[in-house]
């Protein structure tokens, strides 16, 4: 089998990537932070900032489909955000902080629908589920700086995951599950 690639759009990257690298050796290969979804070539970060280039903060994946699934990457995914919130993610505020699933086939479609609907019924979430489903775009890849920030800045991490409320409402969700 040929490797994949799944974009999402969760808020914050920095707080995207752990959940994602925590699956490293067991079928994701890489992930990378970065924009998609705008209509500006090459954004900087400070321009995404502005909230005016159309773009949203992602993670890009490159997978081993043999040994972990779209749809299991769909799971990790929908356990790390808030998908009821319209340009927001906990305490980011922003069109460039919602929450999007960016495919890259067919395919991805067809399930990235399937786990919205499966999420829609779970109960998990009072509120109407808002998260874009959305063909994929150019992925700008993200400053330098931005990339692995968990592992280069684990205190600042650390605060702003817990800060943000996204530690709290992650443990609330999905207390139940592992």
């Amino acid at each position: 089998m040929q490797d994949e690639k799944a974009t999402f759009a969760g808020g914050c990257f920095w707080c995207m990537q752990d959940p994602f690298d925590q699956w490293l050796k067991k079928g994701v290969l890489t992930t990378e932070v970065g924009y998609m979804g705008g209509a500006q070539p090459n954004p900087s970060y400070q321009e995404i900032c502005t909230g005016k280039t159309g773009h949203a903060e992602a993670i890009q994946i490159t997978f081993d489909p043999a040994q972990i699934t779209y749809s299991e990457l769909l799971d990790i995914f929908w356990k790390n955000v808030d998908p009821t919130t319209v340009d927001q993610q906990f305490a980011d505020h922003g069109s460039q902080y919602r929450t999007a699933i960016f495919y890259h086939s067919p395919e991805q479609k067809k399930l990235a629908l399937e786990s919205k609907n499966k999420m829609e019924k779970s109960g998990k979430f009072s509120s109407l589920i808002v998260t874009e489903i959305t063909p994929a775009s150019t992925f700008y890849i993200a400053e330098d700086y931005h990339q692995k920030y968990y592992e280069k800045n684990p205190f600042q991490y650390k605060l702003y995951k817990k800060g943000s409320g996204r530690e709290k409402f992650i443990r609330q969700i999905w207390n139940d599950e592992k």
